[in-house]
């Protein structure tokens, strides 16, 4: 259907039963203006009750042709062509009107749909099939034009109602004419009743029989129209009140049916009885009896619109009503009888009756004859003996109408499925209510002949309805007709003569009377009528309790022997004062003081009426004596209980009290003759709980009195025990209930004793109420085991339960779980602290209940048999709400002390840690099925059972969700619970009971289907919602694979274009369309087939839609037919709007966004979320999202949103407390939340942006300074304007927070209601899924609920309660701006980071964003608000100034602005560190749920950098500003030291990630703030150092960790790093750097630590490997941290040199410890595998034993130690620079060698392989110049060690002859240790190295940056390359100098030195005592030495000499590349050699 207008008609949108249920209050959230707009369309239509739709005509048809048509609310409709033939069908069929079938045909299809269609190709069949399935919609509508004016009526009359003022003004409107209305309304029905049948329907039996139904439902609503037409709003006309009375005789009350024959069934049955129903009451309404008083008797009356103000109207109606004597006339004919008593009555009164009603009196009773001296019986006397005759049957009929109508019985209209518009409406029971009271004033209610038929007919009126229904009714007994006269309270002045003879009347009469309404034992009884007691009600409980508190009578039954005698207690008197004429009459009085049943003393002479005939063995008395009816129900209970025990063998009562003496004398019950029934007590005691419960129920403040009453006077007679107390009411209960539920187990198979088991159960419910009772109850029922039983022995309750198995009945039952529903609610509501004992036995019993419950109902209760479906949906209703109660008032999540955990932990184990199968079928079932069962139970007509079923399903959904939300928050989040599984299980439909379906169904279809569904209430599709919600994140968090939702959905797309349609729809509920957006954001991020359908609308190409079409209708289309569709199908496609999805629906929202922003800020927020997750999977859907995001005016809106201003924040302290739609909240409540969501709308406007930005920046990454997405082009005004970026930002970082609040609060709570805090308040659902608002954070009803168990202070002049409320409503207000204020400072923070690319290369946007950074930081340091909430935002507002700086980022020329905004944030940074309300160090200390410390540190790393770079520049800071970056520095580094010392000992005790990450963040600043340009003192930060022994702690860490990570391998492989070692390392090499910092770190402990950690059982081994198995591809962490820990000691004692040397002895214990490993290191050969990382071993070993050699003094002795440790390794070191020199010359040979470690270098080897040559690849010459490296280190440690120069600066005599260990030959042996001849070779090739860099370019590199050097080194220049080949040049000169001189001068000296290996591991190893070793002597050779001295020297000498020569000039070059002239070596070493070997050669 097309032609659908732009603007909206209500006629089309809001149907008639709408607007009957908006009217009625079903409905809610419309405003009076809405609903007046709805009625002014429709006048015409509500004021034409023959008509109501018009009938055919030719001018409606002329417009509906010209294909526009002007609605009657002025919205024009455009047709088109293809819908006039649909709508001349609707009209043909119904009868009705071109345009009314057009209103009717569009409002179908907009609320209903279209039906499906056989064949859409032919218009004829879908014309008749579419009339066909509109028949049901239209009839429904007819009747409902005629039920909207039913509620217009009853609010009319009602001042209170919120649509008063517009039924006030519309009904004149809709009726001008109210008696005409009347007329027409009587007329149309007598038309109906005599309609004949159309002949369309005469050869269709069904249409017949439907088209009859119909027309009789059309007839009673008419009459209910009627009735209430009458009501109030038409006067009781004569002419009118005639013929309303003729129609009702004419046809019979409605029976009278010209088509009877089609009326056979149930249905019209039923129909035609409700029809007699309401006939019977319009003819006593329109009697006015409730005004008969004030009948006016004049020819000239006042009140001339009243029936009896015509005579002659009186005579027509006596006429009608005498000549219909029929019992179904009864009613009427009664009150037809009161009229004219009244009018009787009147008359008498008169002096003079005017004429012409004289003539009524004579007409009615004509005038006697004289001879009759005797008067005459009055007309209406005899008229009422008539009607009250057995055989009219009078209260036969209105027991039946009381009992079995629809109009009076909820139940009944529900169990049949009546047309009745409002069953048991209020105005109903009180016609019959003035009837009743009509009746007792016609006639004495002695003189009634069937007093108890009476007597059933009163209760049925007052006390056998809903509370709501009879409250108004007994309200008004009590307060009028009680004070009317005796007449009208005569029914219970009866029943009190005669108690307690008889005492059942007058204990129901009273029952009834207290306006509770029905018992659950009443067949009647509904349980959805229960609520909180009314005011009303409440005073009815007061007027029965004062009432019976005092009777006034006490019937008793005396034999008359007891009259005669000496001992006759009674005496017989004839009446004083009788009658002159009249018979003597007799009084009795008692002689003696009697003591009664019920406590009281009848005193002696006490007087007593004969009530019975006198002259019998026994007469009944009623004496004059006021007593307490409440004491002898009490008197009642106890001899029963004595009695029952005494039955059941426990004996009787045994007293220990005085015997003999003078006793009064004392009746028991059996001495009054109380009258029990056939069957026993049973039902006396009954009904006395039913009283008793029926008083104090809901009603604590009466119970009170009530039970006080007990306990008052004189105790009971029964009671004879008189040394203990009496059994109060709880124990008798108890006991009553305890023996009742064993005689059912004792009897199996009779009797159960099912309203007494009830009732006891109930009393005991209503006890739990009373405070100071209800601990009793607590106690006995512990004490029972009948109820719940015990671990040991079953409950007796179990076997009577069990008995209403086989009856199908279960009234027991639902009693059972109300008193577990009332005992853990009793408990809910009084926690207290000091009743922790009381607390645990109350959760015995409450286990003991549940587990009760569990076993023997929940998990069973589906394969009961039920009497009533109904039944059954209650009791798992009930079950659900026991577990959804439990588990909402004391969470499992719930961290900290909380009341009840164990029970609720058992419940949440139960239904979801150790569930079963059993448990969780029953809540799945009820879903699964649910749907189903509810059509069957709609298409059956059982209405009440639907009720129940919905209610079930509210209570299943909730529950559900509560354990998914309970799981999500659990540890086993990860892994599905058996309700998941159930839910994704495909089950079979139906019910045990009712298994009408066999069909798979699938629960997360049906949960889908129900929020859809409008059948199902209004909260089931929102619960349904809600848990899909939940159920999708739950779901999406199981591992490995989860299931999706997706795949339980039968047909997805039908799913999803009903979502979107409920979203889009403006009138659908606000909870819904929230709910439904949320469930669509989940399922777009969660589920990717549900996005595609959400985002798309479709889950195939159309390409594929247009296939399968294809196939279908290939048989049926032609041709031409086929390339229709195929146009319309493209112009689907290119139409952007023709497919439903969620993203279209949202851009069509966004179209108005201004008007939502002010009106509906949530929906505009809820929008925003879903494309917020949308924009998440934007590249998953690019096809359709490329398009919007290249929209302008789309991001023009969403740019718009996120820069709109908010306005000022309002105020969120609650000043008062108002009640909107029955709720109470915050008077501050709507404006906080608009604010809020208006903030959140921003928050997620800014995200979208961010997103699109990450997505364009991932998508064209290499174009970002070419292109900018159209999102950040919109954006890109707002932040390079200062001022707009200024507003913006200062907009979100401020925060409402108010924490003043909470510390009020948390005063009151303590001071007020001790035991009760804030936390348990504390909501457990996610902040996403709360409402913004006075209820966001914390629960307020669970707070009311708990203050409820606090007593009130009389004396305190202020409630300390209402006080509590308005603060959480407060703090639930602040909170609620907190959040979304937190929001749009997150994403402003994500914003900035996201734009780093384009705006950090603007440098005109850096000024101002440093100087919005400074600002910030300002108002952070003056922080002084507290809280843990209050850390989180000052993190949030951190994290925004570190987005700044980090897209600021630092400038190398900073302009004047820019410094000044820099420094004032320096400033400001140092109070941050000092601020106190928000302490770093309780950040740190993990003091707050969310540290902001890590945030803090980089802000501070950035502005030390920064500092530092600054200082560095000449004339850039002043001296002020120097101060102020050194105070700064000087706080941060006490914050830093301090944190330093507790991550270090916090990292003793625990491996932490975060512990990890703040020790890497802290030793960076540290390493920072310690640099000798920072320009601060070290004395502070050393000080500081050690008044917190942080380095000690640090070494106290670093030996008791695992410094390789192989105790937590998983997470080893993905940091690729252990925790805390290389930070350590760090902060160690940062104090060994330092100068000032070295001696008190060495003796702080570092050897110590360095010589006892994890890996040095492995380094003393030598068994620290380059690589480790378990981690490949990557360095070992051991090597790493054994080579920085070589590093560390070098360092050391290189900066300690010589002037500690006591150090020198404990570094040669640490090389000797770990010798094994350094030997391994020098040991290495050219015949060994080369790697990066062992080069940097053997590099860091030569450092450590270079500074060992250099800490030496040269003046004094060597340490022993020390000089063994340096002579081993000048052997070791010989081999290795053998190997050294062999690997430099030979490049082809070290190229094999080299092998990759890591993955990079891995790569980058084999890049290079591909060159030929493997001198040209990067990675030999980097290992060459790394070779080259080492052996300057290596030469250079054997000068140091060899003392090279005091051989030149000293004499021969003072040269150390031991050190001259180089042979001078020219043999150059891989195996022997290095020659001068090895010198000679490295120094020449080193010269050609040189020789060849000192012709490059300085700046040039000789090694490839990317290459494997990347891993450890950087790449090597050419200025670096020379200046290791230089120096390495320079050491080996100098060394080969040296060595060849004192060779020269030793005296003996041989050329191989024997045992140099023994000596190496002597020296590498302590444990070896120097007596051990075994040494060979030398062999000395004089002639070798002479040959050497005279051959070898000098061509050595020539060999070296020529090395130096050549060296020279080369050296002279390289100046030139370093930059700078420097010492020429080469002279002074020729000049020496010349000398020195010269002259001894």
């Amino acid at each position: 259907m097309s032609g659908e207008s732009s603007t909206r008609s209500n006629l089309i949108d809001v149907t008639y039963s709408q607007l009957h249920l908006i009217l009625s209050g079903h409905q809610d959230g419309f405003r009076p203006e809405q609903v007046q707009a709805y009625l002014d369309s429709r006048k015409k239509q509500l004021g034409n009750v023959t008509q109501p739709f018009g009938r055919p005509s030719a001018e409606s048809k002329k417009i509906i042709e010209s294909g526009s048509v002007t609605l009657p609310d002025g919205v024009v409709l455009r047709i088109e062509e293809a819908d006039k033939e649909f709508i001349f069908a609707v009209s043909s069929k119904f009868d009705i009107d071109e345009i009314q079938a057009l209103i009717l045909l569009r409002s179908f299809l907009y609320n209903q749909g279209m039906p499906p269609i056989s064949d859409p190709s032919s218009t004829s069949t879908m014309a008749a099939e579419l009339v066909g399935a509109i028949s049901a919609f239209f009839s429904s509508e007819y009747l409902h034009t005629f039920r909207v004016l039913i509620p217009l009526f009853r609010i009319r009359e009602n001042a209170d109602e919120p649509f008063h003022n517009v039924a006030f003004d519309i009904l004149p409107a809709i009726i001008p004419d109210g008696p005409q209305f009347a007329q027409s309304i009587v007329s149309e029905y007598l038309r109906r009743t005599q309609a004949k049948l159309p002949e369309k329907y005469q050869q269709d039996p069904k249409g017949a029989t439907l088209w009859a139904k119909q027309n009789l439902r059309e007839q009673l609503v008419l009459l209910e129209v009627l009735f209430w037409t009458m009501w109030g709003y038409v006067s009781c006309t004569g002419p009118l009140v005639e013929a309303i009375f003729e129609a009702a005789y004419k046809t019979n009350l409605g029976s009278s049916q010209s088509n009877s024959n089609l009326l056979l069934d149930d249905e019209s049955r039923q129909l035609q009885q409700d029809c007699a129903a309401i006939w019977i009451l319009i003819t006593v309404e329109i009697l006015e009896l409730e005004g008969a008083d004030n009948i006016e008797l004049s020819d000239t009356p006042e009140r001339v619109y009243v029936y009896y103000s015509s005579p002659e109207t009186l005579k027509r109606l006596h006429d009608l009503v005498t000549s219909h004597p029929d019992s179904q006339y009864s009613c009427t004919f009664l009150a037809w009888t009161y009229v004219l008593s009244r009018l009787h009555a009147k008359s008498s009164q008169m002096p003079t009756v005017p004429a012409s009603y004289q003539s009524f009196f004579d007409y009615i009773n004509p005038p006697i004859g004289r001879s009759y001296t005797k008067e005459r019986e009055s007309i209406p006397a005899q008229m009422a003996k008539a009607c009250l005759d057995p055989d009219v049957g009078l209260f036969g009929l209105l027991e039946s109408l009381l009992t079995n109508s629809p109009l009076f019985v909820t139940t009944v209209a529900w169990r049949t499925g009546s047309s009745v518009t409002d069953p048991n409406a209020i105005a109903y029971r009180s016609v019959l209510k003035g009837l009743i009271i009509a009746l007792v004033e016609l006639v004495p209610v002695e003189e009634i002949p069937d007093f108890d038929a009476l007597v059933e007919v009163w209760i049925a009126l007052f006390g056998r309805s809903e509370s709501l229904s009879v409250i108004g009714i007994s309200e008004q007994y009590w307060t009028q007709d009680w004070n009317q006269g005796i007449a009208r309270r005569a029914i219970l002045d009866v029943a009190r003569s005669r108690f307690p003879i008889q005492v059942k009347p007058l204990l129901r009469l009273l029952r009834a009377m207290t306006g509770a309404g029905f018992l659950d034992t009443d067949p009647l009884y509904t349980s959805d009528s229960e609520g909180p007691p009314s005011e009303q009600r409440l005073l009815c409980a007061r007027f029965v309790y004062h009432y019976f508190l005092k009777l006034s009578s006490y019937s008793q039954v005396i034999p008359t022997s007891a009259c005669i005698g000496p001992h006759a207690l009674y005496e017989r008197q004839i009446e004083r004062f009788s009658s002159g004429n009249a018979n003597l009459g007799f009084t009795y009085v008692n002689l003696k003081p009697i003591r009664l049943p019920g406590g009281s003393t009848l005193a002696a002479k006490s007087p007593g009426r004969l009530l019975s005939s006198d002259g019998g063995e026994h007469v009944a008395i009623s004496w004059q004596h006021e007593h307490s009816g409440w004491k002898f129900i009490l008197e009642i209970l106890t001899d029963y209980v004595s009695r029952r025990r005494m039955d059941l063998g426990s004996g009787g009562e045994v007293s220990f009290a005085r015997r003999g003496g003078t006793q009064q004398k004392t009746l028991r019950l059996q001495d009054i003759g109380m009258e029990m029934d056939p069957e026993g007590d049973e039902g006396v005691i009954t009904d006395a709980l039913d009283l008793v419960r029926s008083l104090i129920q809901d009603n604590p403040t009466q119970a009170v009195a009530f039970m006080q009453t007990l306990e008052d006077g004189e105790h009971v007679v029964s009671h004879t025990m008189l040394e203990t107390q009496p059994p109060d009411l709880v124990q008798l209960t108890t006991m009553i209930l305890e023996e009742a539920l064993s005689r059912s187990n004792g009897r199996a198979g009779g009797h159960s004793p099912v309203k007494l088991i009830t009732s006891a159960m109930s009393v005991l419910s209503a006890l739990l109420a009373i405070p100071t009772y209800s601990n009793r109850v607590w106690l006995y029922i512990r004490s029972t085991i009948s109820l719940f039983g015990s671990d040991k022995s079953p409950a007796y309750a179990s076997v009577a339960l069990a008995a209403e198995r086989a009856t199908g009945q279960y009234t027991m039952t639902l009693a059972l779980l109300h008193l577990v529903e009332q005992l853990f609610r009793e408990a809910a509501l009084s926690i207290l602290p000091e009743n922790a004992k009381l607390q645990q036995l109350k959760e015995e019993v409450l286990l003991r209940a549940s587990r009760f419950v569990h076993i023997e109902i929940w998990v069973e209760h589906l394969s009961w048999k039920y009497t009533q479906l109904g039944d059954r949906f209650e009791i798992g209703r009930r079950v659900v709400s026991l577990y959804t109660s439990v588990l909402e008032s004391t969470p499992p999540s719930l961290v900290g002390d909380r009341p009840f955990a164990v029970l609720s932990q058992t419940i949440a184990d139960v239904l979801l840690f150790k569930a079963t199968t059993s448990t969780i079928t029953p809540l799945v079932s009820a879903i699964s099925s649910g749907g189903h069962v509810l059509r069957m139970l709609y298409n059956s007509r059982r209405h009440g059972d639907v009720r129940r079923l919905i209610f079930l399903l509210q209570a299943n959904l909730r529950l559900c969700r509560l354990i998914l939300r309970c799981k999500l928050n659990s540890t086993m989040s990860t892994r599905p619970s058996l309700l998941e599984q159930a839910l994704c299980a495909r089950v079979t439909g139906g019910t045990p009971a009712h298994d009408i379906l066999h069909s798979k169904i699938d629960p997360i279809d049906m949960l889908a289907s129900y929020i859809k569904d409008r059948a199902v209430g209004s909260l089931v599709p929102i619960e349904a919602a809600r848990v899909l919600c939940v159920l999708s994140s739950s779901l999406s968090a199981l591992q490995p694979s989860p299931p999706t939702i997706f795949g339980h959905l039968s047909n997805p797309e039908k799913m999803v274009a009903s979502l979107v349609r409920i979203i889009q729809h403006p009138y659908d509920d606000l909870a819904l369309r929230k709910t439904i957006w949320t469930f669509i954001s989940l399922a777009v991020d969660n589920e990717p087939a549900l996005a595609t359908l959400f985002v798309t609308g479709k889950t195939r190409s159309p390409g594929e839609f247009k296939e399968e079409e294809g196939r279908v209708h290939e048989t049926k289309a032609d041709e031409k037919k086929k390339d229709e569709t195929k146009k319309d199908e493209k112009k689907k496609e290119e139409d952007p709007n023709s497919t439903t999805n969620a993203l279209q629906a949202a851009r069509e929202i966004l179209v108005s966004w201004k008007e939502l922003w002010e009106a509906n800020p949530l929906l505009l927020a809820c929008v925003l979320r879903f494309l917020d997750t949308a924009w998440r999977h934007a590249l998953e859907h690019k096809a359709v999202f490329e398009p919007l995001r290249k929209d302008p005016e789309f991001w023009e809106r969403i740019v718009s949103m996120a820069c709109e201003e908010v306005g000022p924040v309002p105020t969120y302290e609650t000043p008062q407390v108002v009640v909107v739609e029955g709720v109470r909240q915050s008077s501050a409540h709507e404006a906080v939340q608009m604010h809020a969501y208006r903030t959140f709308a921003k928050s997620l406007a800014l995200h979208i942006i961010t997103r699109d930005i990450g997505i364009h920046l991932q998508l064209h990454g290499s174009e970002v300074p070419l292109k900018k997405p159209q999102s950040y082009l919109k954006l890109e005004p707002y932040l390079k304007s200062e001022d707009l970026l200024t507003d913006l930002l200062s907009e979100a970082a401020p925060s409402s927070y108010a924490p003043e609040m909470y510390d009020r609060i948390g005063s009151l709570l303590s001071q007020n209601f001790p035991g009760l805090t804030l936390q348990q308040l504390e909501l457990q659902e996610p902040a996403s899924e709360r409402d913004y608002g006075d209820g966001f954070a914390f629960s307020v009803p669970l707070l009311r609920m708990r203050l409820q168990a606090y007593p009130l202070e009389d004396d305190a002049m202020d409630d300390p309660a209402e006080e509590i409320e308005k603060l959480l409503l407060s703090i639930n207000l602040n909170l609620s701006l907190v959040h979304a204020e937190t929001e749009l400072l997150e994403s402003w923070d994500t914003l900035l980071r996201q734009v780093i690319p384009y705006l950090r290369t603007d440098p005109a946007v850096r000024p101002h964003l440093l100087s919005i950074a400074a600002s910030i930081s300002f108002d952070i340091a003056a922080e002084r608000r507290e809280g843990d909430m209050m850390a989180t935002i000052h993190g949030a507002r951190l994290s925004l100034v570190l987005a700044l700086l980090e897209v600021a980022w630092f400038s190398p020329s900073d302009k004047k602005p820019e410094i000044d905004s820099f420094m004032e944030l320096v400033r400001n940074l140092r109070n941050i560190v000092l601020n106190e309300a928000q302490s770093p160090a309780r950040s740190l200390l993990s003091i707050i749920p969310v540290p902001f410390h890590r945030t803090l540190l980089q802000i501070i790393f950035f502005c030390t950098k920064h500092s530092r770079a600054l200082l560095g520049r000449s004339k850039t800071l002043d001296a002020e500003q120097r101060l102020a970056i050194a105070q700064t520095v000087e706080a941060v580094l006490g914050f830093a030291i301090d944190g330093l010392r507790v991550v270090f000992v916090a990292g003793r005790t625990r491996a932490d990630v975060d512990v990890d990450r703040d020790m890497e963040l802290l030793v960076a600043v540290f390493e920072q703030c310690t640099r000798p340009d920072i320009d601060v003192s070290s004395i502070f930060w050393l000080s500081k150092c050690q008044e917190t022994d942080v380095i000690r702690a640090s070494f106290e860490l670093f030996v008791n960790i695992d410094l390789v990570g192989l105790s937590d391998l998983p997470l080893l492989l993905s940091r690729k790093q252990p925790l805390y070692s290389p930070h350590l390392s760090v902060f160690h090499m940062t104090l060994a750097s330092s100068t000032a910092a070295v001696e008190r770190f060495a003796s702080d402990g570092l050897l110590p630590a360095y010589t006892n950690n994890f890996i040095s059982s492995a380094a003393s081994s030598g068994m620290i490997d380059v690589v480790l198995p378990e981690l490949p591809n990557q360095r070992s962490p051991a090597h790493l941290a054994y080579c920085q820990m070589l590093s560390i000691v070098a360092m050391v004692v290189l900066k300690l040199g010589r002037q500690t040397h006591y150090f020198d002895a404990e570094t040669c214990g640490f090389v000797q410890l770990y010798g094994e490993q350094i030997s391994r290191a020098l040991s290495w050969t050219i015949g060994d595998a080369i790697t990066l990382p062992l080069l940097e071993e053997i590099d860091q070993v030569l450092n450590l034993f270079f500074a060992i050699a250099t800490s030496v003094p040269a003046s004094a002795q060597a340490n022993p130690a020390t000089a063994k440790v340096l002579r081993g390794f000048t052997i070791r070191s010989l081999h290795l620079l053998q190997q050294v020199n062999y690997a430099i010359t030979h490049p082809n040979h070290l190229a094999s060698l080299y092998e990759p470690v890591t993955l990079d270098e891995r790569i980058a080897f084999e890049k290079t392989q591909t060159q030929p040559d493997p001198t040209k690849r990067p990675f030999v010459i980097h290992l060459i110049h790394r070779l080259f490296r080492i052996s300057s280190n290596l030469v250079g440690t054997l000068v140091a060690i060899s003392r090279a120069d005091s051989v030149l600066s000293c004499g021969v005599e003072d040269w150390p002859i031991g050190e001259a260990l180089i042979v001078p030959h020219s043999k150059v042996v891989l195996g022997e240790p290095a020659s001068l001849g090895t010198l000679l070779e490295l120094g020449n090739r080193t010269l050609d190295i040189l020789r060849d860099l000192v012709q490059r370019p300085p700046g040039q590199s000789i090694t490839d940056p990317s290459g494997p050097s990347a891993s450890f080194t950087s790449s090597i220049g050419v200025k670096e390359g020379v200046l290791i080949a230089r120096r390495n040049l320079e050491e080996i000169q100098l060394y080969a100098v040296t060595q060849l001189a004192m060779w020269i001068s030793k005296p003996d000296f041989d050329t191989t030195p024997a045992d140099a290996e023994n000596e190496d591991a002597q020296a590498m190893d302590a444990s070896r005592a120097d007596g051990t070793k075994d040494r060979r002597q030398p062999r000395s050779s004089i002639t070798m030495a002479e040959r050497l001295r005279r051959g070898m020297t000098g061509e050595m000498a020539a060999d070296l000499q020529s090395l130096l020569t050549k060296s020279k000039p080369i050296l002279a070059a390289s100046d030139t590349i370093i930059g700078g002239p420097s010492v020429d070596v080469t002279q002074v070493l020729l000049n020496f050699l010349h000398e020195r070997i010269g002259g001894s050669t």
